[in-house]
């Protein structure tokens, strides 16, 4: 009897909706995670196994290649984490994969203006497959990130408050999911183009909110509805700060080249100019590391006031930075969906 529980705890224990998994918890497929509105259809995410979770550490002595660590504290303690250090995650999206260069180019920036443990997170297992089955696989990604941190508290005593989860795309929710399993205790969390299909105006269970983290910060690249424009981001504010630089829509480079030209975008998972918008908040965030006053924005009732200069003094508490400075912004969490403009180049 206890080898055959020991056996279900580790392969997962279906009971009717819902599966099981040892240090993670369990997962349904009851409402609001499927068979609901905006969610179709009623399945699971797939096993720990099949999504394979890994943490790839860079620190500031290894700054070019990566150690893949476990949530355990031996192998935590014998890798060049520091618990004198900030952590920031970074989680990728659909079909892509943590080893893509975009993550540790961020890692990278980082160094450049601090000492940082930057976490890349891969689950390619889980995200390429299937887009519906990808946006349910994002669970297990959270879940895994939230046992790794508390792993971090319980047994090296890090403070979850020292913990930053940056997420793009399905990433965002994963990271929005590891908040909410961690109690809202994380410390910060940054959505890159929080995807769309599948969770705009869904309940605030299964995507991204501001009640995940003591500081919820979003970039929206790519809002304009899936159907029928094809925009694969978030319209719908859910964060603390939500910023839509250039109307959140249609980013100048992209809209000139596809002007011009088909574009190979030369990432794995994205190599089609429709999903240049998309990718472009990617580009913002890693930018904004090494500019710390460089893209300013403004509160604004709609970007058409701002595009006619309506908006372009800030309030006598100032005004945020959007990308990785934004939480020096006094304001951050004075309020729930606070909206911010600008203009890039």
């Amino acid at each position: 009897m206890i080898l055959l529980w020991t056996i279900s705890l580790l392969l997962g224990t279906v009971a009717g909706t819902e599966v099981c998994y040892d240090k993670i918890g369990c997962f349904t497929d009851n409402a609001p995670w499927s068979g609901v509105s905006g969610r179709p259809g009623k399945s699971l995410p797939k096993s720990p196994q099949v999504v394979n979770t890994r943490f790839l550490l860079y620190t500031n002595e290894n700054q070019g290649s990566y150690q893949v660590i476990v949530a355990d504290a031996s192998s935590i303690k014998n890798s060049n984490f520091k618990t004198s250090r900030k952590t920031r995650f970074i989680i990728h999206g659909f079909t892509d994969t943590g080893e893509n260069s975009w993550l540790s180019n961020i890692c990278k920036n980082l160094f450049k203006v601090e000492s940082v443990n930057c976490i890349c997170v891969d689950w390619k297992g889980g995200s390429q497959a299937s887009y519906p089955q990808a946006s349910l696989n994002i669970q297990i990604v959270g879940a895994e990130v939230a046992y790794f941190v508390k792993v971090l508290q319980s047994s090296l005593g890090y403070s979850p408050s020292n913990v930053h989860v940056i997420g793009h795309s399905l990433g965002a929710h994963a990271a929005g999911e590891a908040g909410r399993r961690s109690s809202g205790a994380i410390g910060r969390i940054t959505g890159l183009d929080p995807a769309e299909p599948y969770f705009q105006d869904t309940d605030a269970l299964v995507r991204l909110d501001p009640t995940d983290a003591k500081f919820v910060d979003v970039i929206h690249t790519d809002a304009s509805p899936f159907v029928p424009n094809l925009g694969f981001g978030m319209s719908q504010n859910v964060g603390h700060l939500d910023f839509f630089p250039n109307g959140g829509k249609s980013m100048p480079e992209c809209k000139s080249r596809l002007a011009t030209e088909t574009v190979d975008l030369e990432e794995k998972g994205a190599r089609f100019s429709l999903t240049c918008n998309h990718l472009k908040c990617l580009d913002y965030y890693t930018e904004s590391i090494l500019a710390p006053n460089g893209f300013t924005a403004y509160p604004c009732a709609s970007y058409t006031d701002f595009t006619a200069n309506k908006c372009k003094t800030c309030p006598s508490g100032g005004c945020p930075q959007m990308g990785h400075y934004a939480d020096k912004f006094s304001g951050k969490t004075s309020a729930v969906n606070q909206v911010f403009y600008l203009k890039t180049a």
